[in-house]
């Protein structure tokens, strides 16, 4: 396996989760690189049915290191709770470390975050979880937060915090918040110390020896290349990069150490929150394909959009990324559809274009649908692409070349872990 990288190719929710969880199984060390609680990864194994939010989706595996990385944003109340229910699963976290560069995230970047979204109107609302991850990454951008290596370190800690409290306060009190007391804070802190300290380390040394000995490395990342910071859907976006360019950073490992990226998409399109989506279905078709498709947020439970495959979405993520495989998800879904569009490209005001837009224009794109007929046969039962049906093996061949050539190495057929067919890797 070497160095793989895992990354979302649309808006977030493709199903990264259980494409991690296979691949963790051959995997010494996995590395979430970027990210907060914001998003979940769900992962349905022997042990049960899991949704990790900060935790890497190669916990299951228990001879590898899982390292939450120094590019994440971490709450250490969800995870402790993360923590305890893997354990009351009997899940062993043994083999889990926290990186001290890490950022911290706060209650008070949790408040701050919900009266920021409660104080924008209408179209101006992002679509937040409200979990703190933008006041978060703020407060490391201009070098005035914690981190989670300072939680080991309680001589430092209360000058920090209050240094980092002197910034936050202002802002709650503004948009009509009220603070905790710093004392309670600072309790809450050092319990979080006692409780995590033996797991926050300076993960540098481990990982570069893992890959000077060229052991397998996984690197995981949470939502999609379409709310990346710089490339997605600004403002509708998060506030790191899900992209394979940012691992390296978030990992700690030079670019030239990656040796494959895997761009995981669901064969149709959901996203959470508010943004641009030209093939989103509003009508009792898109409820179709929300229900057939169980498509919940994993993190906050809300009804995800649901649209079409939209490939120019996806061929966007593959130049991003650069690609070398494809993990398709949720090919199962479309099985009892007589026909399955695809978005092949957009208009906008009489102009077929084939890229993504600036934000407001790409709100307005109209998308370019082909349609081909459905297989309306069970998928589930293949483990082989010669077992599918004839046309969903054309789908898959399909949606190849719509996304750039990069060849779909995994096909989902259904929720559990042997529900896969591998192919070329």
């Amino acid at each position: 396996m070497a160095v793989t990288v895992v990354v979302g190719a649309q808006w977030g929710d493709e199903g990264k989760g259980r494409i991690v969880d296979w691949l963790a199984q051959q995997a010494d060390l996995v590395i979430r690189f970027q990210g907060g609680d914001n998003a979940g990864h769900t992962v349905i194994n022997a042990a049960g049915r899991f949704a990790l939010h900060i935790i890497p989706s190669g916990i299951f595996n228990p001879a590898a290191v899982c390292i939450i990385g120094a590019g994440t944003v971490v709450d250490p109340g969800g995870l402790l709770n993360e923590i305890g229910i893997l354990e009351a699963a009997g899940v062993s976290t043994a083999g889990l470390l926290v990186d001290e560069r890490a950022t911290l995230v706060l209650a008070e970047h949790r408040q701050l975050d919900a009266l920021q979204e409660d104080a924008r109107a209408g179209q101006a609302r992002i679509g937040t979880t409200r979990r703190g991850i933008g006041p978060a990454y703020a407060d490391k951008a201009s070098r005035t937060g914690l981190r989670m290596g300072d939680l080991t370190r309680p001589a430092t800690l209360a000058g920090k915090l209050a240094r980092c409290l002197e910034r936050l306060r202002p802002q709650i009190l503004a948009l009509g918040g009220q603070p905790a007391p710093l004392d309670e804070r600072l309790a809450e802190l050092s319990a979080w110390g006692d409780a995590l300290g033996a797991r926050i380390v300076d993960t540098l040394p481990r990982v570069h020896a893992a890959n000077d000995a060229g052991r397998a490395i996984l690197l995981e990342g949470q939502l999609g290349a379409l709310r990346d910071l710089d490339w997605g859907t600004w403002p509708h976006v998060t506030s790191s990069h899900p992209i394979a360019g940012a691992a390296a950073v978030g990992a700690g490992l030079p670019p030239q150490a990656i040796d494959r990226v895997v761009g995981v998409v669901k064969a149709y399109t959901t996203a959470v929150g508010a943004g641009p989506m030209p093939t989103e279905l509003l009508g009792a078709e898109g409820d179709r394909l929300r229900d057939v498709g169980a498509e919940y947020g994993a993190t906050t439970g809300r009804p995800r959009r649901c649209g079409w495959f939209d490939a120019v979405a996806v061929r966007h993520a593959a130049r991003l990324n650069g690609f070398t495989h494809l993990a398709l998800t949720k090919l199962d879904v479309l099985d009892a559809f007589a026909e399955i569009p695809v978005g092949v490209g957009y208009r906008l005001d009489g102009e077929a274009i084939d890229r993504v837009p600036w934000p407001e224009d790409h709100a307005r794109a109209a998308p370019i649908l082909e349609t081909a007929p459905g297989w309306q046969a069970p998928t589930t039962a293949a483990r082989h692409l010669d077992e599918l049906p004839a046309g969903a093996r054309a789908y898959v061949e399909r949606l190849e070349r719509l996304c750039g050539g990069a060849p779909a190495a995994f096909i989902s057929v259904g929720p559990a872990r042997d529900q896969l067919i591998v192919r070329g890797w």
